[in-house]
Formats: structure tokens, sequence, C-alpha cells
């Protein structure tokens, strides 16, 4: 799916999510003076390959950095959603070196297979943004990056546990734990995992039962956890890589006749906390949710203009983080969340 930004805000979010199809130079013109305007060609064109439409943190993602490259801000965006396939995202960066677009920003899905079309890139004289996941290339063939340390956040849900735990005069028992996984070799997957992963080796009385992919959707999250708990009839604790899941294994968990959250048998930890991850919250259906803050437009503007300006900028960037549970005045915190 390609797009290109009209002439409102409005306009380019909606493309974002469901234009389809070329449109060529001239109908874009044609269209311009069809409405009194030409075309501004002092516009910095940015090419923008993402990663899908998943999760609702993805799909925040994407209207944050469609608002961000509008023509009001100075920017010619051209969009395209790789449906969750790697072969349409290198596409897509080939697409946009042949337009001669200014700037990349590429969400890769994983982390491996960049090298040829980076380098492609570089060849062409052309930054590449990293944003969100990470690609396994040398540092010289993309500009920066910027997104969630995501492996702090495994161990920030790790050490949460761990208190919650002693909390309830837990902290000795043999507490047996699944992990639904995000897309494996995604950088939230592999962060998120070790990341929990290091804390656990402190707790010599945790166990991790199993650890299966739930591809960060929620009809997956939920069909995963059915079969996990077919086979493990003491799960104390589910560890779910983002929100989507977390609500399907909530599903998955209700249908089983089993009970979660902070008055249930079985504590469910999530990542990402969407408004949905709030609701649920409040529902008493999870105990906790990791931010993964997904407003990266304006950042990422603030990094192209800087680069257009000639100046160098930070080649890691991370975004501001936190995290909520069952303890919080979560309404309150809601009036300001604009995800």
């Amino acid at each position: 799916m390609r797009i290109k930004t009209g002439l409102l805000l409005a306009a380019a979010v909606l493309l974002c999510f469901g234009c389809a199809g070329k449109r060529e130079t001239e109908r874009e013109t044609a269209a311009l003076a069809d409405a009194g305007l030409e075309k501004n060609e002092n516009l910095i064109t940015v090419g923008v390959s993402q990663v899908g439409a998943e999760s609702d943190w993805r799909n925040a993602n994407t209207r944050s950095i469609c608002s961000a490259f509008t023509p009001e801000n100075g920017f010619d965006l051209i969009y395209e959603d790789a449906q969750q396939k790697q072969e349409n995202q290198i596409k897509a960066v080939r697409n946009f070196i042949l337009q001669e677009v200014d700037y990349i920003i590429l969400s890769p899905i994983v982390e491996t297979g960049w090298e040829a079309v980076l380098q492609e890139a570089k060849d062409a004289g052309i930054p590449v943004i990293l944003v969100d996941r990470m690609a396994e290339v040398d540092e010289d063939l993309y500009t920066c990056w910027i997104g969630s340390d995501f492996e702090k956040e495994g161990q920030e849900a790790g050490r949460w546990l761990a208190d919650d735990l002693e909390s309830r005069g837990r902290k000795e028992e043999e507490i047996k734990i699944v992990t639904l996984q995000g897309t494996l070799g995604s950088s939230a997957q592999i962060g998120r995992t070790e990341g929990f992963a290091s804390v656990m080796r402190e707790h010599k009385n945790w166990t991790m039962l199993e650890m299966c992919e739930g591809d960060f959707t929620q009809a997956k999250g939920e069909e995963v956890m059915e079969g996990l708990l077919e086979r493990h009839a003491d799960i104390d604790v589910v560890i779910c890589e983002n929100d989507n899941m977390a609500f399907g294994a909530v599903d998955a968990i209700h249908a089983a006749g089993r009970t979660c959250g902070p008055d249930g048998d079985i504590t469910i930890l999530s990542f990402d906390a969407v408004q949905a991850a709030f609701d649920a919250l409040l529902a008493g259906e999870i105990n906790a949710t990791f931010e993964c803050n997904p407003l990266h437009g304006p950042r990422l503007r603030e990094i192209i203009q800087t680069l257009a300006d000639g100046k160098p900028v930070d080649k890691i960037q991370y975004m501001e983080e936190t995290y909520f549970d069952t303890t919080m005045d979560l309404e309150e915190i809601r009036k300001t969340r604009v995800y």
C-alpha cells in the first residue's frame, strides 16, 4: 500500500490506514490544480515503511508519524504498510530509493536480513532512521534509531513481579510462569524476553513452564493461551509481550473457567499501556502494563529537521516510559493520555 499525503492532516491519517494503489506525480499535480494549489517542490520527502496494523500500539504509532509529516509541517509523506511481511518492507525501501526520497523511516519487522537494502540506501545517499525495532547491521548503514529500551521494560516487569509476590507473602513459593512472546526475532520480543529472564535468574523458585509465539495479536494470544492452559494446570503468572495478546489471554482464561488479575489466581503482566489496557486494569483483568511509548512522530520530525539543517543527531534515542498497575489512580492518569 503506497500513499502520498494530501492537503489536510485528517486526510493523511486516513490514508495511512486505507489508501491502496499508486498515485503518479501527474495525477497529484492535477489534483492540486483542481484545488487551486500548486505542488510545493520545497517539501522534504519522507518514505515510511511500517510493520503493519497488528496491534493498538502499532495503530497509535502510525497515526503519530502520519500526523508529524504533513505538508503544513513542510513534508511530503510516502507511506507503505508491509502487512507484517519483511519482503514487502524490502520492496518498499527499494521503491523509496527509486523515487529519490530525502529520508527513509523504517520499522523493521525482524532484526536480520537488512544489510543489502540498507547498503543500497546508503549508496544512494539517503539517510535511514530506524524506529521502534532494530536492524542487525553495521551502524554506518543507518543514521539513528529511536524507540523503547525493551530489555529495560522486561526487567521492570520482573522486578514488579518480585515486589508483588513479596507483598502477598509468596516470595518463597514455587512460581510457575508462561510467556506469550511477540513476533520472534523482533526487537520488542528479544528485549522483553531477555530482560525478564535476567530478573528471573535471580529467583530460583521461579520456573518458566513454556514460551509460545503469539505474534503480537489478540487472536493468536487467545489461541496460544488456550493451549497453555490445556498443557499446564498450575500456571501462576502469564507474561504477555504486548497488550493485545494479554486481551486474548484473558478471554482464554475466562473460557477455561479460571480467574486472573489482582483478585484472580493468575497474574497477568503486559506491555505497551494502550487505552484498552487501562480498561483491563480497571476491570481487574490484568495486574500491570509496562509502557512502550508509540508517539514517535514529533521526535522523528525533529530528527529530520536537524539533519536537514546539517547538524548531527544522537545515534540511539530512547522514549520516556513508565508502568501502570491497579494501585494507581488510573482514571485520572488516563485523562491525559492520547493512546
